[in-house]
């Protein structure tokens, strides 16, 4: 075995600063040193012999001086040197001082002290020669009677591995641990002779489980932990034992420890998908959400959930349990929060959606209560949404829900009483038959609406949905009452001036009723007055918004108003109520337009608000019935298209999610009865201990490669050329955070290469975990080295670095060969996501660093050169189908993706076809790339940059 493929089992971590000592002052410390010195000594050993140094000649110095030492330091140390020490002769032979190793050990393994007889036997575990163990086995043996647990522990583990590695040194080892698990009493003693037993001779482990499987809940967690997967290894293999085992994991659904409970319900989903299995697994993983108190640990078990709802079958099990579900929402967690009220709603039935929506109503109402923070706001939002989602499935419960949230519309968070808002417009737009209850509450909220863009759209609902003729009125005088006094800008003067004494500047309201400390009633007229200094509080909402230069909401208004006055000329007859009603309309209009040219206001208004008033003006003035028509039913209608659109959307993707979902059975699809089928043939579910195994180690195939050797190759890297001395190739598996790289080193020469190294620096957020060790390689002979780097963040990295070797008897200096560089692919850490618009817009508004890449390639085709870049930089694109579909010369869509360190990257692709230049001109044009870090931004655009172009086939 070359040094690179010796197995290392203890870690230690090395100071490279300190100059290495020489090997005459180590020998001098271990002959003549007190125990301190000796302790030193024997530490720089370990490392250099880490570092690849050989020191034959302290062997024997060890052995004399240092083996017979009682000092418990010093014995644990010499059982690191003796894991880490060459012991055979280059020819493969035992070296012959290892006897005298073997014999202090036989001692170590009947010494008194139980620490040094346990740590001795877990080292046992680790060595590799039959001959070092032979003569310590009956020693070993005698182990498994010591008084301490710690001892008898590590025997059991000693025997295992020795019976692994060598079977012939103990041939009757699961007879003499079945007969030690019968008799022992320890929980960790039992665990390790358990597990001996599963992995070494599973028949005897079964029939010890049958004399004892009623009392399993008694037993220690870990041995519990080890049943679990004894049950599942043996229903796998064999499925004709699950009845006898399955009342056994249902009972471990009681257990008190997490992790068997955890362990018991993945194994009760696999071996049954009766539905009340799937039940009391549901049921055991909501308890260790609301139990638990580390948020990963919720999120794993909501993933597990979550995998359980996407079977078919299951999913209407789950669906009775939407409301224990929703008892997650008590931690404060958003991340946990939002998964549950997605779980939640995937589930919620035409059942249940009653007592859910109750909930989530009361969930609302406290978040109102509770001292404002960050992420109240947020989980304010995510109720607000799974609420408007709801009541567009099950239009029954709009009506209980609008009230409820129409209160949000006042609220001081602007994103979630946007989302009120865009909730509110298509319940008013969907149902008819709720039009006077939402105008009623709106017209109540109204007057306390605090932001600016709330109150346009408020207004614009008001505006259009205002059918009868007292409705129309209280919009009137509720835009009044916003505007405060007019003329506004003659008022403003004479404020400004202080003609308007404050005394006079009264607004009388009704009278109040108050209580007198004696119990008599006093009553007292309610009479505001407006003090100067705080003139600015006191504005009302619409002349605050329009002296502070918003004059977009002005033009928001005189739709309105243009169009509640063409309405009430319809619903009203006399003509002088009609033009009385007219002119106040003009009248407002009017006055904001005076406003807005004069040099009261912050900023002055648009060109495009004047416009937009003064057409409105004109509308009025001459009533004409195709202004009518545009304005009361072509506004209605673009809305009810685009509500349509988006319903039709969201159904599409819902049917994409059943399809991918329903198992479909071919008619000519095998059946398989579990009575007949051969118990290899039982591969219908994979083993999940082995899945998990190889997902740790990074060595799952991703899905989309359908051949898993092909895509191995594809990211085989050449290193150096083929006439090198060394020819090196490495192959680069990304895994999450990990990056291994498996590098290829060949001997081209007929000499051998000693203490050839592999020497690696990284560039960007990289770092290299280790220092490869260092090889000797034979002439022509290869051999692999791996080495680990860890990744921090998304952007590319370069990993560069040399071959240093010596030619075995030459005498000149070390040789180099340079490596190319290994670019790592941003692509490997970029996932495609999906966010709403308001959140695009909010992150492309909040994020500093921009890219902006110039369109330079090939393709013809706007949608072809679109659909190239969503695959070359693995991002989604928001912009919807219906958008995009047409052709019109011209194309612009957001893109989306979020890299798996949480990062958001967002792109604009604005780009258009030049007709000017003939059918075959390339697509012109740029991209925007926004992202919250430099690097991320950055490693897009040069991404992008690299592939615009399509290469031909």
């Amino acid at each position: 075995m070359t040094a690179a493929e010796n197995v290392c089992y203890t870690l230690i971590n090395v100071p490279m600063d300190s100059e290495p000592p020489s090997e005459i002052s180590l020998k001098n410390d271990l002959e003549k040193g007190d125990v301190k010195l000796k302790t030193e000594a024997l530490k720089k050993v370990i490392i250099m012999i880490l570092n690849g140094e050989k020191l034959p000649g302290l062997l024997m110095t060890i052995i004399r001086f240092v083996l017979p030492l009682q000092d418990h330091t010093i014995k644990k140390l010499l059982l690191v040197f003796w894991e880490i020490v060459p012991k055979t002769t280059p020819d493969g032979r035992l070296l012959q001082e290892m006897i005298l190793v073997c014999d202090a050990y036989r001692k170590d393994l009947q010494h008194p002290n139980e620490f040094i007889r346990g740590s001795t036997l877990r080292f046992l575990c680790k060595l590799k020669e039959a001959e070092l163990l032979e003569p310590l086995m009956p020693a070993i043996r005698a182990c498994l009677e010591h008084r301490h647990s710690y001892v008898r522990r590590n025997a059991v583990l000693a025997i295992y591995t020795i019976y692994r590695n060598f079977e012939h040194l103990i041939p009757d080892a699961p007879e003499l641990i079945h007969d030690f698990l019968v008799n022992e009493k320890d929980a960790s003693c039992k665990r390790n002779a358990f597990m001996m037993l599963i992995h070494a001779d599973q028949d005897r482990a079964l029939d010890y489980l049958s004399t004892c499987i009623d009392q399993v809940q008694t037993f220690g967690d870990i041995l519990q932990l080890v049943i679990v997967e004894l049950i599942y290894k043996v229903c796998h293999a064999n499925p004709s034992e699950r009845a006898r085992f399955i009342r056994c994991i249902y009972n471990l659904l009681q257990s008190s420890s997490p992790a068997v409970k955890y362990e018991a319900a993945g194994t009760l989903v696999t071996l049954s998908s009766a539905p009340t299995a799937i039940k009391a697994a549901a049921q055991c993983y909501i308890d260790l959400i609301i139990k638990e108190s580390d948020n990963n640990v919720k999120l794993i078990v909501l993933d597990r959930l979550i995998e359980l709802k996407e079977h078919p079958s299951h999913e209407r099990v789950l669906q009775d349990l939407v409301m224990d579900i929703l008892r997650v929402l008590s931690t404060p967690d958003l991340e946990v929060r939002k998964k549950t009220l997605q779980l939640a709603l995937d589930l919620v039935s035409s059942r249940n959606v009653e007592e859910l929506v109750i909930v989530l109503k009361k969930e609302v109402i406290k978040t109102n209560n509770v001292t404002e923070h960050e992420d109240t706001d947020k989980y304010r939002q995510l109720l607000v949404r799974t609420l408007h989602s709801c009541s567009v499935r099950f239009p029954d419960m709009a009506a209980n829900v609008i009230p409820v949230l129409m209160e949000f519309l006042s609220d001081n968070n602007e994103a979630a009483a946007a989302d009120v808002l865009e909730f509110v417009r298509e319940a008013i737009q969907r149902f008819d038959n709720l039009r006077p209850l939402i105008v009623e509450k709106m017209l109540e909220v109204f007057h306390a609406i605090k932001s600016v863009k709330i109150y346009r759209g408020a207004l614009w609902i008001l505006g259009e949905y205002c059918s009868t003729k007292e409705d129309i009125q209280s919009v009137m005088t509720e835009v009044r009452r916003s505007l405060g006094e007019i003329p506004i800008v003659e008022s403003e003067i004479k404020k400004e001036a202080g003609e308007l004494k404050p005394e006079e500047e009264v607004t009388v309201g009704p009278a109040q009723k108050l209580v007198t400390e004696m119990g008599t009633y006093a009553t007292q007229s309610a009479l505001s007055s407006s003090r100067p200094a705080k003139k600015e509080e006191d504005r009302p909402p619409l002349r605050g918004f329009l002296l502070d230069g918003d004059f977009f909401v002005a033009a928001s208004l005189a739709t309105t108003l243009t169009k509640i006055a063409l309405r009430y000329i319809s619903l009203v007859q006399e003509k002088k109520r009609q033009n009385s009603f007219i002119a106040e309309a003009m009248l407002l209009m009017a006055t904001i337009l005076h406003l807005g040219k004069s040099s009261l206001p912050k900023k002055p208004i648009t060109d495009d608000d004047v416009d937009r008033i003064s057409l409105c003006l004109k509308v009025l003035s001459e009533c004409s019935p195709l202004m009518n028509d545009i304005f009361n039913k072509e506004c209605r209608q673009s809305l009810s298209h685009m509500l349509s659109a988006k319903l039709e959307e969201e159904k599409l993707s819902q049917k994409k999610e059943s399809e991918k979902r329903n198992v479909t059975v071919q008619p000519d699809d095998p059946i398989s009865f579990m009575q007949l089928t051969a118990k290899n043939e039982m591969s219908s579910k994979e083993d999940q201990f082995q899945l998990s195994l190889l997902a740790a180690m990074g060595n799952t195939q991703r899905k989309e490669a359908a051949d898993p050797l092909a895509s191995k190759l594809n990211k085989v890297t050449q290193l150096t050329g083929f006439s090198d001395p060394v020819y090196a190739e490495a192959y680069v598996h990304v895994n999450q955070y990990d990056i291994v790289l498996d590098v290829l080193v060949v001997n081209q020469t007929s000499d051998t290469l000693q203490n050839c190294t592999l020497e690696l620096a990284t560039l960007g957020d990289l770092k290299l975990v280790e220092k490869p060790s260092p090889l000797t390689l034979a002439p022509h002979d290869f051999a692999n080295i791996k080495a680990n780097v860890k990744v921090a963040s998304t952007e590319n990295g370069i990993i560069f670095g040399n071959i240093v070797y010596d030619v075995s008897g030459a005498a000149s200096d070390r040789n180099c060969v340079v490596l190319s560089d290994i670019h790592i692919d941003i692509m490997d850490y970029i996932q495609p996501a999906s966010c709403t618009d308001a959140e695009f817009r909010q992150m492309w508004a909040e994020f500093e660093w921009e890219n902006k890449v110039t369109v330079n390639t090939n393709i013809i085709d706007l949608n072809e050169y679109l659909q190239h870049i969503l695959k070359s930089t693995n991002m989604k694109c928001l912009t919807p189908e219906k958008a995009l579909s047409g052709y019109c010369g011209f194309m612009a869509a957001n893109l989306y993706a979020r890299s798996i360190f949480g990062e958001d990257a967002l792109a604009n692709v604005s780009i258009e076809k030049p007709i000017h230049l003939g059918p075959d001109a390339p697509v012109t044009g740029h991209i925007r790339i926004r992202a919250k870090s430099q690097g991320m931004a950055l490693s897009l655009g040069d991404k992008i940059n690299l592939s615009q172009k399509k290469t031909s086939l």
